[in-house]
């Protein structure tokens, strides 16, 4: 017996990462993006970690995910809180990690079912 419904449904996941790359469903980026589990953005303006703006996160809380995971590239750092204004003043959370520890956690929250984004910085 079945207990659930099953629905055929098409959600983001990393399957693999590496210097420099990450792949979603197979596919290989190598260049900044952001992840969302119905929608990929290559669009994302932001070129590197010590370029972030206001307006790379006022870009990035626009995108309605409850969980924002900010990957800094191959080692953790953290951007200056007043550049996370935008995400922060609605009250949703953003968590900064290097790029494999990001890419872990969107998978374990997409599978929880909960509205998150990983905006990955590759250089």
């Amino acid at each position: 017996m079945k207990l659930h419904a099953e629905t055929p449904t098409v959600t983001n996941t990393f399957t693999g990462y590496g210097e420099g790359y990450v792949l979603v469903n197979q596919e290989r980026f190598e260049r900044n993006v952001v992840v969302m589990p119905e929608r990929i953005w290559t669009e994302w303006e932001a070129t590197t970690f010590e370029a972030l703006t206001e307006e790379h996160f006022a870009a990035l809380a626009a995108l309605e995910c409850d969980v924002l995971l900010l990957g800094t590239g191959a080692r953790l750092r953290f951007p200056n809180r007043r550049l996370m204004r935008p995400v922060l003043r609605l009250g949703r959370g953003i968590e900064v990690m290097d790029i494999p520890a990001a890419c872990r956690t969107y998978n374990l929250l997409v599978n929880e079912g909960r509205k998150v984004g990983a905006a990955l910085l590759m250089s």
